[in-house]
């Protein structure tokens, strides 16, 4: 496929269009409070870790974004049990606070729902690779959410990431994009991102009932959301995986 991808600083027009693009993403996601204060300061404020794919009419295709972050500080050093919420804290408390970065954090790659399947998110994460390394970055790491996880909701993290087919390569093809890429899995972070809501609001994203207590497989989710219905509420805690790419 004819594939045209660039920092959003370099196309500033493209801007609307990264929220206008048909997604997968489930519903319950967006509700991730840290995301939901800082996911759109990203375009912003990182622009050139923002990456645009067009296809040769122009139309936006697929995103990726990324944040930069200083990892090798005082209290921090090893690859955050938080994940996704925890790296996009440091990248904008880094950046209030003057910090140097030196590394890049992959946030998200998203393929718009009628160009799936066609290799697009391996060319979008090679180019988070290259665009890192163009600025100057020796490492990227990755929170990965893997994608084949939501059909065992059940099945720790710990044993999943790290589950292999015959070749050696991750079970999982989103695990296995990455590596085939140069990632290696590192380690789990088991509280990656936490969203909280009353019964009301999960059966609002949800369109399930949330009327008994305990364990609630959703669709979309990596794990079980845990419904507390004498309290009124369910949380969902979401497992990622940490991968990280050599750059050098």
């Amino acid at each position: 496929m004819d594939l045209t991808i660039t920092t959003l600083a370099e196309r500033p027009e493209l801007r609307d269009e990264l929220w206008r693009m048909p997604d997968t993403w489930p519903a319950f996601v967006l509700e991730d409070p840290v995301g939901s204060s800082c996911y759109l300061r990203i375009v912003t404020s990182f622009p050139e870790y923002v990456l645009v794919a067009t296809d040769a009419s122009g139309r936006l295709v697929a995103r990726a974004f990324g944040v930069p972050f200083a990892l090798d500080v005082d209290g921090r050093g090893t690859l955050p049990d938080r994940g996704w919420d925890r790296v996009l804290l440091w990248a904008f408390a880094d950046l209030a606070g003057g910090r140097s970065p030196d590394t890049v954090s992959a946030i998200e790659v998203t393929v718009s729902a009628d160009h799936l399947g066609r290799g697009l998110s391996t060319r979008l994460l090679a180019a988070l690779r290259d665009n890192a390394r163009a600025r100057g970055f020796t490492t990227l790491v990755a929170p990965v959410r893997p994608t084949a996880k939501h059909l065992e909701p059940h099945t720790p993290m710990a044993e999943y990431a790290f589950r292999t087919r015959a070749d050696g390569l991750p079970h999982d093809p989103w695990l296995r994009t990455h590596v085939r890429v140069g990632g290696t899995v590192e380690r789990v972070a088991p509280a990656s991102m936490t969203v909280g809501g009353s019964l009301a609001e999960w059966r609002a994203w949800t369109g399930l009932p949330f009327d008994a207590p305990g364990p609630v497989e959703v669709p979309g989710a990596l794990a079980p959301v845990r419904c507390f219905p004498e309290q009124d509420h369910a949380v969902y805690v979401e497992p990622n995986v940490w991968v990280r790419h050599p750059l050098g």
